[in-house]
């Protein structure tokens, strides 16, 4: 990171799934694409991810007023509780960002904490950016849901299989 006066913003969201649901859909693409820097009016054309420390990824957002692209190196990796990364957006590539989420174990969920560390020269984007990430965190709230919904469907489906002959009763 250049050396600049810095600012910091923190999200937390709390989920309905373990530490390692929510760690893992954060590092896998297929799952990734759908909330990480996803908008409402774009389309993730898409997302690399390199889950490893020193590993990169890239997401690119088809929007309206063009792709924006996201990208940046995990810096520290500790499954399911922590994971940093430097973050950069295309068009502000000389600025770059680092980002700390900590996960932990909330009763039966899991509270995530993202902490994103700017430059001060971008404050005006400050409330954007908080935005953008509630956002974020909402979409993997969404997203862990509907894999809960699958598991859930899974397992009706395998006890219907496993016993044929009983009927439910209504």
């Amino acid at each position: 990171m250049s050396a600049c006066n810095m600012i910091t913003l923190n999200v937390a969201h709390t989920y309905n799934a373990s530490p390692c649901e929510v760690y893992d859909a954060w590092l896998n693409p297929e799952i990734a694409r759908r909330f990480l820097f996803a908008t409402d009016d774009g389309r993730v054309i898409r997302a690399d991810i390199e889950p490893r420390v020193g590993g990169h990824f890239l997401v690119i957002d088809r929007r309206p007023s063009g792709d924006a692209v996201h990208y940046g190196v995990f810096l520290e990796m500790r499954r399911p509780k922590l994971m940093v990364f430097s973050f950069s957006v295309a068009e502000h590539d000389h600025n770059v960002d680092r980002i700390r989420i900590e996960i932990e174990p909330l009763g039966a969920g899991t509270r995530l904490t993202l902490t994103h560390e700017m430059c001060a020269e971008w404050s005006q984007q400050e409330q954007q950016t908080h935005q953008g990430w509630v956002h974020v965190l909402n979409g993997l709230e969404r997203e862990l849901e509907a894999m809960h919904m699958v598991d859930m469907t899974d397992l009706v489906a395998s006890q219907a299989v496993a016993e044929p002959g009983k009927s439910s009763a209504l």
